[in-house]
Parts: C-alpha cells; structure tokens; sequence
C-alpha cells in the first residue's frame, strides 16, 4: 500500500515544486531589472545638448561644470573661443542647451594701422573691445567679409575715426568729436539750433580740422553751462535655467554725462526762470545687462498661450488672426518651448533656421522665440505675415499659416482649427 501511494504523489508533488521554482525565479528576474532600470534612472545625468559649427551633440554626464562635460566628450575650447553658458558655470538644471562659438580671423584697419586678430565676436563693439581699441560713439565702423584665400577666411572690420576738437559752447569748454567736415556741419550733428543772437567762432562753413577751437554764444542775455549725468538703460534677459529671484549684473551700468546751456532771466537779483537752449553729450551711458531666473516663469503651456497671444495682439494682427497663428502653435508642440526630435520650440523650427534660433541668447525662452518668429514674419516670410494680415476669418488664418509658413507634411487642418476656436473663446475678451 505504501509503494502504490508514492508512485502516485511523486511525480505530482514533483510538477508542483517545479512549478514554484520557475515562479520563484521569474519573480527575482523582475525585481532584480526592476532594481537594474531604477538604478539606472538615477544615474541618468544631466542632459547637455552641444551646439558647434552647425553640428549637435546631445549627451549625459555627470560632470561638475560645462567645461567638464566637454572634456569628456573630447571637445577642445580655444582660449579666444567664447562658450554660452561659460566653461566654468556650474551645472545644476536637468538639461543645457551650449552654444560655442569659434574664433575666426578678423582683419581690423584703423586709418594708417592694420592688425590681424582672432576673434569669435560678431559685433564692432565686441571685437574692438577684446582687442583693446579704444571706440568713441562718433566713430563709424563697417564689417565686410574677406574672401582673399591669402588672408583666410573671415572678416574686416573698418574704423573711420570721429574729428576731435574743442568746443566752447556758452561758456563751457570740453573736448568733443564730430563726423562732420565743417563747423556748420558739426553744429547739426550735435543738433544745435542757433538763434539770431547766437553767433559761432569760427564761421559755419569753415572746414574742421582736429583741434581746431570752435566756440559758440548768445549775444544779451545771460547764458549758464552745467554738467548733468545721463541714466543708463538696464536690459534683462531671461534665463529659464535659474530660479525666479536670481540676479547678475554681467555687465555694469555706468551713467553718462550732458553739458547743458540754459538761458537765465534774472530779475532783482534772483532767477526768475530758465530754459535749456543746447546740450551736448560729453559721456555716453553704458547700458547694464542683467541676467535673472525666469524658471517656472514662463515655461508652462498655460502661461505661453497668454504671453503668445499679447505678443500677437501687440504687433498689428487681429484677435481672429492671432487665434489663426495660435492654433497652428498648439498642434505643433501644445506652446513648449523645448527641443523635440520634429523641431525645436513653439513652431518645431527644423534645418539652418533652427540653427539661427539656436544661435540666439537663451533660445528655449518664449520671448526669444516670439520675436524669432517675427523677425521671420517679417523677413523672408513677410508675404505670410501680409496674407494673414489680408485675411478675415480664424479658418482663414489658419490655413495661410499652416501651408505657407509651417508646410507641415500631415497637418490635421481640423485639429488646428478647433484649437483655433478654442483659443479665441478664451482670450477674446482680453
């Protein structure tokens, strides 16, 4: 009886333990990926998107500083190339967008000199400041490309120098600089107006010569001259990487300075009143930039739709026409600024003028890309902006800017256009 009994509970005792060691392991399988994938998470890194001579490189590190993260991926920087956000800025967002923008020659002829230098700036002001030269804001400059194989390629840049000479202007003396060829010409450079009892030493239509003593008074009534200083203007810009509340002055306000000339009425020995008759800019401002976080500011869908929809109002398009745009910007990213692999930003920009956009400060900020998106609107798409501009009805403006500035390959036009009503019905009444 006892053989009968374990022949036939073996071998089903057997299937069952079986069973429950395949269970047993398929269980620890999953939770061993399952620790694995979570692990992994954790040690993603920060994502850095490297934007190089028209090439992309996206990667994940875990490097302390931008400079860090370039190294490891055997990226060199020249001394004279300038790197946005710089080499030694600490990463501490999710993800960065790094601009690096090489050095590249510039030849710089200024009257009788002419020097050879690398650079990576764009601008006149730029360039002449990181080589030292000194600009005076009467100077004009010109920037034209070199094509002569000899020099390599890159760019002149032109300085024609300002005339200084000394100008007496109703009693007070200074120092000033003029593009114009005689003292007449001078005098409405600097928009001075004489009146009949106003007279000019030497004459209007003498030719200016450097240092030449030019002085200028009112004839019977009592003129005064005093120094007074200029506000400079502040410019913000936005950095969606930081935090509401950060500030730096990357590059200080300096306050300017006027010489002013008024026109005194004295009675009884007291100033009765007086009135500014000329004034001549001796210093001039130095605008100060200021860099402040914006994270969380402008980066949500809901909050770009208001900003989008003011932005269009405020240049010239209709509320139907603005809700026509909008419309199209919500089926191609819902209002996002970010990269995408279709595009980048509100309207998933592709080729050179994604490399254009990219090539802006803080690209990925709203305002960036609506004024990116106007300049295009006005430029090379401006027969969009005129058809749009010609257009009456949401549906209308809709598809203009569907077919002829998105020239999406599947457009879903009935989606564009229900998000087109949908956003009229909100902001209408704005």
């Amino acid at each position: 009886m006892n053989s009968l009994i374990r022949k036939s509970v073996t071998p089903f005792g057997a299937l069952v333990v079986a069973a429950l060691f395949l269970v047993a392991m398929i269980i620890i399988s999953i939770a061993s990926v399952t620790h694995a994938a979570s692990k992994t998470d954790s040690k993603r890194g920060n994502l850095i998107t490297i934007h190089d001579r028209g090439t992309e490189k996206a990667i994940l590190s875990h490097a302390a500083t931008i400079g860090d993260a370039l190294k490891e991926v055997g990226i060199n920087i020249d001394i004279k190339d300038v790197v946005e956000p710089a080499v030694d800025e600490k990463i501490i967002a999710s993800d960065y967008q790094v601009n690096i923008y090489r050095a590249r020659p510039v030849i710089i002829i200024d009257g009788s000199i002419r020097q050879k230098i690398m650079t990576p700036y764009q601008t006149a002001e730029q360039i002449v400041a990181d080589v030292g030269i000194k600009l005076y804001s009467e100077d004009k400059t010109t920037i034209s490309r070199v094509d002569d194989l000899t020099e390599g390629a890159g760019l002149q840049l032109t300085i024609t120098r300002s005339t200084p000479f000394t100008f007496t202007l109703y009693g007070k003396t200074t120092t000033a600089r003029t593009m114009g060829k005689t003292v007449g010409a001078m005098l409405t450079e600097k928009g001075i107006i004489l009146t009949k009892d106003d007279r000019v030493l030497p004459s209007q239509d003498t030719v200016l010569s450097e240092g030449m003593a030019i002085r200028v008074w009112r004839e019977g009534k009592q003129t005064i001259t005093v120094d007074e200083s200029i506000d400079f203007e502040v410019e913000k810009i936005k950095d969606v990487d930081r935090e509401v509340g950060y500030k730096n002055v990357t590059t200080p306000g300096q306050q300017g300075l006027r010489s002013v000339s008024y026109e005194v009425v004295i009675q009884d020995g007291q100033e009765a009143g007086r009135t500014e008759i000329a004034s001549l800019v001796t210093k001039q401002p130095t605008k100060q930039v200021e860099v402040i976080g914006a994270r969380g500011e402008y980066t949500t869908p809901t909050e770009n739709e208001t900003i989008t929809w003011n932005f269009l109002i405020s240049n010239g398009f209709t509320k139907n026409q603005a809700a026509g745009i909008m419309g199209n910007l919500m089926q191609e990213h819902g209002f996002n600024t970010s990269d995408t692999s279709g595009g980048y930003g509100l309207v998933q920009w592709t080729g050179s003028r994604r490399a254009e956009l990219l090539d802006q400060s803080y690209p990925e900020n709203i305002y960036t890309q609506l004024n990116y998106l106007m300049h295009e609107l006005n430029t090379n798409y401006a027969s969009v902006k005129n058809n749009i501009l010609g257009s009456n009805t949401i549906d209308a403006a809709v598809t203009i800017f569907q077919n002829q500035f998105e020239r999406c390959g599947r457009c879903m036009e009935d989606n564009r256009i229900q998000f087109a009503y949908d956003i009229y019905a909100t902001f209408s009444s704005y």
